[in-house]
């Protein structure tokens, strides 16, 4: 399975990845292993995800998400509880 996610930050700010193992991606977030943006602002916390069968489809809306508003983020959280 191929995951596309929506990372909240410490200071309010979103993160958006893909990744494998939404799990094992997560904690590396949280541990500073992650990537450069969340490490300055930990912890981070899981507020949205899509999955998708093909990495392609995956990267697809990984682009598309990250070309959206915060406030258009705020809205995807919203339709998702975690």
């Amino acid at each position: 399975m191929n995951y596309v996610y929506i990372l909240e930050c410490n200071d309010g700010t979103f993160y958006t990845g893909w990744t494998t193992d939404l799990g094992r991606r997560i904690e590396e977030h949280n541990s500073g292993k992650g990537s450069k943006y969340t490490r300055g602002r930990l912890p981070v916390k899981l507020v949205y995800y899509e999955v998708f069968d093909y990495k392609s489809d995956a990267l697809r809306r990984e682009y598309k998400i990250k070309k959206l508003s915060h406030l258009e983020k705020i809205k995807l959280k919203k339709y998702q509880k975690i």
